[in-house]
């Protein structure tokens, strides 16, 4: 098929900051013409009646009603990853226009990123990194101990796709697996894993590492607050590979600086990156990284993959994989 012929797709830009990769654009121009948002501004009236889906790759490009009103043929939105609390559904439902998201693609990289922040906070690899390199170090002291994972009891709020892959991994460890969730798992899958279903109370008050792995919504905003982070061990850690709003952090900050709790391990904040002042960053006891639990290689391309799909289906009137709807 020509490029001519090919549907329009919108996306942020190609290489840059900003822009998606450039093996992603090649893959992504085997079944779209690709439309830069900078070609898209250079002639919005013509190039806007191009365009019928849109690749939305790190929040980017932003959806807003202004670009939804310029792109009268506009059908679906491809959104990579599984997380779409940066987008209006209900607007963009307003429009016609179908929303799609990555959730198979992400589940591996995610659970892999979680137990690597649990492993990290657990053995202070970070501080211990940080002694080893030192030119202030002249010996290590043989009192610096961190705790062991295998063993210990984790729990795990949000059971979908993500926290079963936890779960899965953690049982390696001959871990005691507590989890919460909207809707209980079947007995096979509990027994598959070895986790047992907890009331969220119950699961803070147990647990030696708390995982959160829940989607954003109005229901699980600040879901860990004071009151949570009071019921858990004060040699407790918790791990968030969800959105960052789902902790309240100023709480988190007073329950790490007067030792609520042992510590936390971070792949998320809000907003994102923190400011360079805030509290969390001077805190010994805390871990952040740069919201990479899918930057990998593999799941890129997965995601990207999965997204083609979603969206090829939304053109061609055919079952859509993963579509989200407006709650």
């Amino acid at each position: 098929m020509a490029e001519q012929d090919l549907p329009g797709l919108l996306i942020m830009g190609i290489g840059g900051t900003h822009g998606v990769q450039e093996s992603l654009a090649a893959l992504l121009k085997k079944h779209f013409s690709v439309i830069t948002m900078k070609e898209l501004l250079e002639n919005k009236k013509e190039v806007g009646k191009k365009i019928q889906c849109i690749f939305v790759s790190e929040f980017r490009p932003t959806i807003d009603q202004e670009l939804l009103e310029s792109l009268p043929n506009l059908k679906v939105i491809g959104n990579s990853g599984v997380g779409v609390d940066h987008l209006n559904l209900k607007m963009i439902s307003n429009f016609g226009v179908r929303v799609t998201n990555t959730p198979h693609a992400v589940a591996d990289s995610t659970a892999d990123m979680g137990m690597a922040l649990m492993l990290a906070s657990a053995r202070r690899l970070v501080e211990g990194s940080q002694i080893a390199v030192s030119p202030d170090t002249n010996y290590f002291a043989a009192d610096w101990l961190g705790v062991e994972v295998t063993r210990a009891t984790l729990g795990i709020i949000g059971m979908g796709r993500i926290g079963y892959k936890v779960a899965q991994r953690a049982r390696a460890f001959e871990m005691k697996i507590l989890y919460h969730n909207r809707n209980r798992r079947s007995q096979e899958e509990e027994q598959a894993v070895g986790a047992c279903y907890s009331e969220m109370e119950d699961l803070l008050q147990q647990s030696d590492f708390v995982m959160l792995v829940v989607n954003l919504t109005p229901q699980t905003e600040k879901l860990i607050g004071k009151k949570e982070l009071g019921l858990m061990k004060p040699t407790a850690t918790l791990i968030n590979i969800s959105r960052g709003a789902v902790i309240d952090q100023d709480a988190l900050v007073e329950a790490l600086q007067n030792k609520t709790i042992k510590a936390a391990a971070l792949d998320v904040t809000y907003p994102e990156p923190l400011p360079r002042n805030h509290p969390l960053l001077k805190l010994n006891n805390v871990i952040i990284t740069p919201h990479i639990g899918t930057a990998t290689v593999q799941a890129t391309h997965m995601m990207a993959e999965e997204a083609i799909a979603n969206m090829l289906s939304v053109l061609n009137c055919q079952p859509i994989p993963s579509e989200v709807f407006p709650q």
